[in-house]
């Protein structure tokens, strides 16, 4: 595979359909944008929706909108109902909105605020728009990840949602394991269907509004980092880009920028941590998820002894 994978590598994706979680800015925008260009009909999933409107303004193409709030169930079943309505099918959906390093808070329905968001509310959207999905052959779940999912990372069944004692890194590495856990189990539930794959990306560093609710003493520092060490938000949006489109991706793959640790460079295959590979844990996730949001998923049970479909690097 190339290391020097760009936009200029995308297939065409005319008559595809791409919905796009957080796309109004930063990595979704640059995400949506390239998709756009290369002909798909693309759905920007945006909390606020006149800034969707001028994010979609600013690219060409097909364009919509589709009002989105992850830290509301109701409002993702809302929005997956609204998308159903309209779509006869999704070819890609990119998990791509979150929220980093917030203060301890909750979302509408309890949960703390980065696994409700993170985690949580792309579980239940998957869920609810999965059906639009297994019928197109070549469709792909894309969950955006973090190298985050390495620090002080662990899912705390025992404190999910951090009532007990709560640091905005750790909650963040939590939810950013759930993603590749997730991601994960999804594609062992998918293979029996061998239309629809899951896969997994991280950007690096880039200079985004991610940490835009984070405290002050951790919003300042990373927003001098980004630029010294990371890169824009173009590139950071091309390991999803990749993952999304490249005819040569796997289901349970995971893409991330090639340059030292990961921080920028051009996409390819990145290893996660050990530590999402837990298959026990990854369904013990799934199971908990499901009674959290309510959403049960159009795919049966993973293999008992399951054996990963892609080419999945370790470390």
């Amino acid at each position: 595979m190339s290391e020097k994978w760009t936009t200029a590598n995308i297939p065409n994706q005319r008559g595809r359909v791409a919905v796009v979680t957080g796309a109004n800015t930063g990595l979704g925008y640059e995400t949506a944008k390239a998709l756009a260009e290369r002909g798909a009909s693309v759905v920007l999933a945006v909390r606020n929706v006149e800034k969707g409107k001028q994010a979609a303004a600013r690219m060409s193409g097909d364009v919509t909108v589709q009002a989105l709030d992850l830290t509301s169930l109701d409002s993702v079943r809302s929005a997956a109902a609204a998308l159903r309505s309209r779509l006869d099918r999704i070819d890609l959906l990119i998990n791509n909105a979150g929220v980093m390093y917030t203060p301890k808070q909750t979302t509408r329905d309890g949960f703390e605020m980065q696994f409700g968001t993170n985690h949580l509310g792309h579980f239940a959207l998957t869920g609810l728009l999965l059906d639009l999905m297994l019928p197109a052959p070549g469709s792909r779940v894309v969950t955006v990840s973090s190298t985050g999912h390495r620090i002080r990372a662990a899912i705390h069944f025992d404190d999910l949602q951090w009532e007990r004692s709560y640091g905005p890194a750790a909650a963040y590495g939590q939810s950013k394991l759930a993603n590749l856990m997730f991601t994960y189990e999804l594609q062992r539930r998918l293979v029996a269907h061998r239309t629809t794959v899951a896969l997994a990306a991280h950007p690096g560093i880039s200079s985004t509004e991610l940490t835009r609710n984070a405290p002050a003493t951790l919003r300042l520092p990373l927003t001098w980092l980004a630029p010294l060490v990371g890169q824009k938000p173009a590139m950071g949006a091309l390991p999803t880009l990749r993952a999304a489109t490249d005819p040569a991706a796997l289901g349970g793959q995971y893409y991330g920028p090639g340059g030292r640790r990961e921080l920028k460079g051009h996409p390819r295959l990145v290893a996660s941590s050990p530590k999402s590979h837990d298959v026990a844990v990854q369904q013990r996730l799934w199971a908990v998820s499901e009674d959290l949001t309510g959403v049960k998923f159009p795919v049966g049970q993973s293999p008992r002894n399951p054996v990963s479909s892609g080419s999945r690097i370790t470390s």
